[in-house]
C-alpha cells in the first residue's frame, strides 16, 4: 500500500466516519426509543401490548414506502442537502411524539417519523460507497454502525434517568425524553449541510495529490463493475435492479436480521422489568450487550476482512441472535436473561457485515436504488417483528411465543444466505488492508 492512498484514506476517515457516527447514533436512539418510553408511557395512554407493536412497528410501513424515492432524490441532488433535510424533519416529528395522546395519535407519529427518516441509513451506505474503495467497505462500515450499540450503551442509562423526570413542568418522563433526545437531530441538520461534502471532487479538506489519487481510485473501481454489470444503468434500468433475483434473496436475509434487531431492540426492556428491574436498572443493564455488541461489531467487520469472506462470518452472527432469543424467551432468570440478551447483542452488531455484499453487486445509480430496496424490504420486519411480539404476548400472557417466532424468521434467513447467495470475495488485488 503506497504513502499516499495510507495518507488519503486516513484523512477520509478522520474526516466522515466519526461526524456520520454521532448523526447515525442520533437517528438510531430516536428511532428505538420508544421502548424506554413504553416502560411508562404505555400504561399513561391506555397502550396493549399489541397496541404498542403496532405503533412500534408502523414507523417501518411509511419507511418502506418512501425509501427508494428518497435515495434517488439524494443520488441526484447530493447527500449533503438531502441528509439535512431527513435529520431536520424526524428532528420535529421525533420531539413531537411527546404530545402524542392515545393509539390514534402514538400511530400517527410513528407512521410520520417513519416517513421523515426514510433514506437515511441507505443514503449513508450509499454516500460511503464514493469515498471508500471497496477493500475498505467492511471496516468503514461496521465503524460506522458502530454507533447502533453505542446509542444504545449510552442512550440506554440516559433514557432509564430522563423517565424519572415525571412531573417536572407538568410533563410526564416520557415526555421529557422524546424532546430532549429530539433535540441533537436538529442541531445536527444545520451541521450536516455545511460539514459534508457531495463527493471526492470537490473535497476543499484534501490536498490536490489525495484528491486525485481518490478520485481516480473510485473511477477505476467504478469502471470496472461497469464492465461487469455490462455498461452504466440509468434510472429506469436502476429500478429493474429491484426485480434482479439477487436483491430479492438479500432482501430476504435483511428481513430476517431486522426482525431480530427490532425484536431484541424494542422489548428487551420489559423482559427485564417483567422480572422485576427498575426503569434506571434496566437502563444499565442494557449497556451490557451494547457493549458486547459494539465491541464483536468491530472485531467481526475487521475479521472478515482479513478472511475475504462475508457470507459464513454473517451467518455465525445470525445464529447467535437466535440462540440468544430463545433462551431470553425461555429464562425466568434475571442474569440468565441478560446473558442472553448480551448473545444478542453481539449477534445483531456483528450482522452489520450484511452491508459488505450488496456493493458486490450494484453501483451508480442502481446502487442508491438496490441499497435502498433492499433496505426498504427488509425494514419491513421492523413492522412484523414488534406487532408480532405484542400480539402473541396478548393473546398469551408471555413472551415466549412472540420471541420464538421471530427466531424461526432468522433461521430462515440463514439458509437463504447459505444456499442461494454465492459467496462474495473480494480479488485479491483489493484484499483487506491496515484500518485507516
Amino acid at each position: 500500500m503506497s504513502d499516499i492512498e495510507t495518507r488519503t484514506m486516513r484523512h477520509v476517515f478522520l474526516r466522515l466516519i466519526p461526524f456520520l457516527m454521532v448523526c447515525y447514533f442520533v437517528a438510531y436512539l430516536d428511532r428505538v426509543n420508544v421502548s424506554f418510553a413504553s416502560l411508562t408511557m404505555n400504561k399513561d395512554l391506555g397502550l396493549s401490548s399489541a397496541a404498542y407493536g403496532f405503533g412500534a412497528g408502523v414507523f417501518f410501513i411509511s419507511y418502506f414506502l418512501m425509501e427508494v424515492p428518497s435515495n434517488i432524490i439524494l443520488e441526484r441532488v447530493g447527500a449533503r442537502r438531502w441528509i439535512a433535510r431527513i435529520m431536520l424533519t424526524w428532528g420535529i416529528i421525533s420531539g413531537g411524539m411527546a404530545f402524542i395522546q392515545g393509539e390514534k395519535s402514538f400511530y400517527v407519529m410513528r407512521f410520520l417519523l417513519g416517513a421523515a427518516e426514510a433514506g437515511f441509513f441507505p443514503g449513508i451506505i450509499y454516500y460511503l460507497g464514493l469515498w471508500f474503495p471497496s477493500a475498505y467497505r467492511g471496516r468503514i462500515i461496521t465503524a460506522f454502525m458502530f454507533a447502533i450499540p453505542l446509542s444504545s450503551m449510552i442512550g440506554s442509562p440516559i433514557s432509564g434517568t430522563l423517565l424519572g423526570l415525571d412531573g417536572l413542568m407538568g410533563l410526564k418522563g416520557w415526555q421529557w425524553l422524546y424532546i430532549i433526545e429530539a433535540a441533537p437531530a436538529i442541531i445536527l441538520s444545520i451541521c450536516v449541510f455545511f460539514y459534508l461534502t457531495d463527493k471526492p471532487a470537490e473535497a476543499k479538506w484534501l490536498s490536490s495529490e489525495e484528491k486525485m489519487w481518490l478520485t481516480n481510485r473510485m473511477s477505476q473501481e467504478e469502471l470496472q463493475q461497469h464492465s461487469a454489470a455490462g455498461g452504466h444503468p440509468g434510472f429506469g434500468e436502476a429500478l429493474k435492479t429491484l426485480a434482479r433475483p439477487i436483491i430479492l434473496y438479500l432482501s430476504a436475509v435483511y428481513f430476517a436480521l431486522a426482525a431480530l434487531n427490532y425484536g431484541f431492540g424494542f422489548f428487551a426492556p420489559q423482559l427485564l422489568s417483567a422480572l422485576g428491574m427498575g426503569n434506571q436498572a434496566i437502563g444499565w443493564a442494557m449497556t451490557i450487550p451494547s457493549a458486547v455488541g459494539a465491541i464483536g461489531m468491530l472485531l467481526w467487520g475487521r475479521h472478515s476482512d482479513a478472511k475475504n469472506e462475508r457470507r459464513l462470518h454473517l451467518a455465525v452472527a445470525a445464529m447467535c441472535s437466535v440462540v440468544g432469543l430463545i433462551g431470553a424467551a425461555v429464562s425466568h432468570d434475571v442474569y440468565i436473561t441478560i446473558a442472553c440478551l448480551t448473545l444478542v447483542g453481539f449477534g445483531v452488531s456483528a450482522a452489520t457485515i450484511f452491508w459488505t455484499i450488496p456493493g458486490s453487486f450494484l453501483t451508480g445509480a442502481a446502487a442508491a436504488a438496490g441499497i435502498a430496496g433492499i433496505s426498504s424490504i427488509g425494514q419491513l420486519a421492523g413492522f412484523v417483528s414488534p406487532f408480532a411480539i405484542g400480539y402473541l404476548k396478548d393473546a398469551t400472557g408471555q413472551f415466549l411465543s412472540g420471541l420464538v417466532a421471530v427466531a424461526c424468521v432468522g433461521v430462515i434467513g440463514i439458509v437463504i444466505l447459505l444456499a442461494l447467495i454465492r459467496p462474495d470475495r473480494t480479488p485479491a488485488s483489493q484484499s483487506a488492508v491496515a484500518h485507516p
